[in-house]
């Protein structure tokens, strides 16, 4: 529980303003009453650290809750579900902060922080590992390298299991273990009704089904439970190449035919200031292959040669190093703070056509920050189901991500209409949807594409678990009972 005295709340009566645009005043006792319910820190606009408590990864969302909460458990969770819904409040869950459409902020709204939510316990018998909800791939992967052991996550150790986790999961094990969903054993949910729900294939299998890759829509999700592999090193690192079509198009013969243990995603960006990475090539178009090979160490010398078959090598660092340090690479690069605007695509195959757009548009990448990525998507994950989870998409080979980022906000219209156009002239080589992890704000007639087969079945599930639409901050499923105004 929380101590507000009455000065503070004389300081926070305030306006929040609903999606209807209809004014409505937080009492004192209102304010009073939720903080009585907590454990955690119930933080509000007068309060000192409002202002760093507000801020999410993504910096061109600069908006202002009425309320923040940073909840220390699961009855936390429950207090706030209650009284969001209660005061039709809009409700922002936050794990890791990394959404780029800003949906872990809101304005005149409660946002749900779940960071200091990151209790870990590997069970190495059961080679599975339950983590908390405010837990990032940092705290995840740290927790089981010291079992020698891991699962498919992101590349930036910094991003939430939750978010990464919901809208399916790619990572650089996806190729040998499948998406992060495909390892979800079971989790813990708080539903819009306050029900705390454990899911799985054996107990609310509709809502475990929902959940493996339909984002935020469905609830709170407290705790994740995850399979794990033997994974302890590997050989990562990135090779650097000049910026051609060749290159990529051999890129795309060698992911069809190499073990599903070497997981190489492409990168097109501005060569960064490597020491390995000749001066001259700084700050100019390139190509990168980013490895991480979880094969034997025996084989690593091949995976470099295979490596170097690609186009003219520029500069390489493809060492042995524990896993967890894969996940690491891009941290400098993108620390909270820059400017995002994203858009994704689904290709099934990687024509030449579609090579070629990405040589147009990586010769003029506009920020030193932003890159277009390839995430191969093949082997495990196309050996489960269409139908077997949320994830639609199990036919595409490659998820691409078309990533702006820049650090000055006077350089945003360039930044955005480059990642606009460059979606658009992919859009004739590409599947109708695209990973709702990579969508942005403006992406909300998308979402139906982006579950296509599936769609039907998510609306429902939400209908049933959410039928006034209480979780509506992401890429929304709007429930089929729910009136829009």
């Amino acid at each position: 529980m929380v101590s507000i005295n009455d000065e503070d709340i004389a300081m926070t009566e305030m306006r929040k303003q609903t999606e209807s645009s209809e004014e409505r005043l937080f009492t004192a006792d209102m304010i009073r009453s939720l903080g009585e319910r907590l454990h955690g820190e119930l933080i509000l606009p007068a309060d000192a650290q409002y202002d760093a408590a507000r801020q999410v990864y993504n910096a061109i969302h600069d908006r202002r809750p009425a309320l923040i909460v940073q909840a220390s458990d699961v009855a936390d969770v429950m207090s706030c579900v209650a009284f969001a819904r209660q005061h039709n409040l809009l409700l922002s869950v936050r794990g890791g902060g990394h959404s780029v459409p800003g949906f872990g902020t809101c304005d005149g709204g409660l946002v749900l922080s779940l960071e200091r939510m990151r209790g870990i316990r590997v069970d190495p018998e059961r080679h599975s590992v339950r983590a908390e909800g405010g837990c990032t791939w940092a705290d995840l992967n740290h927790a089981t390298a010291a079992f020698g052991m891991a699962t498919t996550g992101g590349i930036v150790s910094t991003t939430g299991i939750a978010g990464l986790t919901l809208g399916g999961g790619l990572g650089y094990l996806a190729r040998s273990c499948g998406l992060s969903c495909d390892n979800l054993l079971s989790a813990d949910v708080i539903t819009a009704d306050g029900r705390f729900l454990t899911c799985s294939e054996s107990y609310n299998e509709d809502l475990f089904w929902a959940i493996r890759g339909g984002g935020g829509n469905f609830g709170v999700v407290t705790s994740f439970e995850y399979r794990l592999y033997d994974v302890a090193d590997i050989l990562g690192g990135p090779t650097f190449y000049p910026l051609d079509a060749e290159v990529i198009r051999r890129y795309r013969a060698l992911i069809a035919e190499a073990p599903e243990a070497l997981g190489a995603l492409l990168g097109i960006t501005l060569g960064p200031p490597l020491p390995f990475l000749p001066e001259s090539w700084h700050g100019q178009p390139v190509v990168v292959v980013l490895t991480c090979w979880s094969g034997p160490g025996g084989e690593d010398e091949a995976i470099r040669e295979r490596l170097s078959q690609l186009g003219p090598v520029l500069g390489q660092y493809v060492q042995r190093m524990p896993y967890p340090v894969i996940n690491t690479l891009f941290d400098e690069l993108l620390p909270a703070g820059l400017y995002h605007y994203w858009k994704g695509r689904f290709t099934r195959h990687l024509s030449n056509e579609a090579i070629d757009v990405h040589i147009d548009y990586g010769a003029r990448i506009p920020c030193p920050q932003s890159a277009t990525l390839l995430f191969p998507i093949d082997g495990a994950c196309q050996r489960v189901a269409p139908d077997a989870t949320a994830f639609a998409y199990r036919d595409a080979s490659f998820a691409t991500v078309l990533g702006p980022s820049w650090p000055d906000p006077t350089d945003s219209e360039r930044n955005i209409a480059w990642g606009r156009a460059y979606s658009q002239a992919l859009q004739p080589y590409s599947e109708e949807g695209g990973y709702v992890n990579f969508m942005s704000s403006d992406d909300a007639d998308r979402v139906h594409a982006n579950y296509r087969q599936n769609y039907d079945r998510l609306a429902e599930i939400k209908t049933r678990y959410d039928p006034t639409n209480l979780f509506r901050l992401n890429q929304n499923i709007v429930p089929s009972s729910h009136n829009m105004v």
